[in-house]
């Protein structure tokens, strides 16, 4: 399209994913980028799929990256997995509550915590809220980790810590995000898909739910 009237039109990008990742990419148009700092604020939690495969550890933690070491991975359990899972999300809960600066012995932490809202309202590292193993077939596995802050690469090196943990090595086959706050696959638009009916149709039906999520936190 051309015209005056496009020339004033701002599109603004959300959370960014790097040229190794997928999946939802969250964009705003004219007052939309107001709104992507609101959300910003709110500091929603993210959802990735993210694989990975045992048995080498590259220079960038990806499986396109430099080999550096080959390692075993017959002895890595299921159970081992889950264990190690399960301290890594034992951990970052400590690191949740004492970036979230709440007292949680307060009536105000208690009902923060009701409504799901226990996070840290402004800068932090990253920190993984939740984290399962969604597949084991060694040497490969899947993982769904949820996660406020991060980085791509970030949760690449996570797949990398969790094989020395194994020990063994591990590297990330896949980054995918599945939600970034509000908003999943199912509100994603393909590329296939990228024309004028369609990004209105998108807005529309996300409208309700931004004004929603900002009043419920911000407020």
């Amino acid at each position: 399209v051309r015209g005056p009237q496009f020339r004033r039109l701002k599109i603004g990008a959300g959370h960014r994913l790097d040229v190794k990742a997928s999946g939802v990419f969250v964009l705003g148009i004219g007052h939309g980028n107001k709104l992507l700092t609101d959300l910003h604020n709110c500091h929603l939690t993210k959802v990735y799929t993210v694989g990975g495969l045992f048995g080498k550890a590259t220079d960038d933690f990806s499986d396109t990256g430099k080999l550096v070491e080959k390692t075993t991975f017959d002895h890595v359990t299921r159970e081992k997995l889950e264990r190690i899972l399960a301290v890594i999300q034992g951990t970052n809960h400590k690191a949740l509550l004492m970036h979230s600066d709440i007292d949680m012995k307060t009536q105000e932490a208690y009902e923060l915590a009701v409504r799901g809202l226990i996070r840290p309202m402004g800068r932090s590292p990253p920190i993984i809220t939740a984290i399962q193993c969604l597949q084991l077939a060694l040497p490969e596995f899947q993982l769904e980790i949820h996660c406020l802050h991060e980085t791509q690469q970030y949760l690449r090196k996570v797949v990398h810590e969790i094989g020395l943990e194994l020990k063994s090595s591990a590297v990330c086959t896949q980054v995918r995000r599945i939600r970034d706050g509000i908003f999943t696959l199912d509100d994603a638009l393909l590329r296939t898909q990228w024309n004028l009916q369609n990004i209105q149709n998108a807005i529309l039906d996300c409208q309700l739910k931004v004004k929603t999520e900002l009043e419920r936190t911000l407020d």
